[in-house]
């Protein structure tokens, strides 16, 4: 190699590495044992139920679905012996720590299907995640339909049952 050749080397390893260095860090966010409850005719709504990991600390910001008119966050609580589910805007996933999304806590509803869920459907989700810095990454993933009667606890399912919707 000659003198120039291995200075214009240099300089485009050079130009690379600083261009490597100026790229964002990239959040990425895993879907784990995602599945949504079957539904019975004419049942307007249906939980869906998964565990989210995120690299970095993050939120799920929003999550849409043409299966539904209406798709939202819920938060399952318990107060004076009383079971509460409140919409909520964002749910918080630490870096490193699986947030699990059932029917004891988070999950998202879909409402007012465009059609029955049935067992073995693949339900269309898109989620949108937000890093600590405000980069926002979306996950186009497809749900399985479980069985109505599902826990989500066997070998196949994911993280808790949808009851009470």
């Amino acid at each position: 190699m000659n003198v120039l050749t291995r200075t214009a080397f240099k300089t485009t390893v050079a130009a690379l590495a600083l261009i490597g260095l100026s790229l964002p860090a990239y959040a990425d966010t895993q879907v784990q044992d995602a599945w949504v409850r079957a539904t019975v005719p004419g049942q307007p709504s249906t939980g869906a139920f998964m565990q989210l990991t995120a690299s970095t600390d993050s939120q799920l910001v929003g999550v849409a679905s043409t299966a539904a008119k209406i798709v939202e966050i819920h938060q399952t609580s318990m107060k004076d012996d009383r079971m509460n589910m409140n919409k909520v805007d964002s749910v918080a996933l630490p870096a490193g720590k699986p947030v699990a999304f059932d029917a004891n806590g988070y999950h998202v509803m879909l409402i007012g299907l465009a059609a029955q869920a049935k067992e073995g459907d693949q339900i269309p989700l898109t989620l949108t995640v937000q890093d600590a810095k405000g980069t926002r990454q979306t996950l186009d993933v497809q749900v399985p339909v479980r069985a109505l009667n599902s826990d989500g606890h066997d070998a196949h399912a994911g993280h808790g049952a949808h009851m009470g919707h």
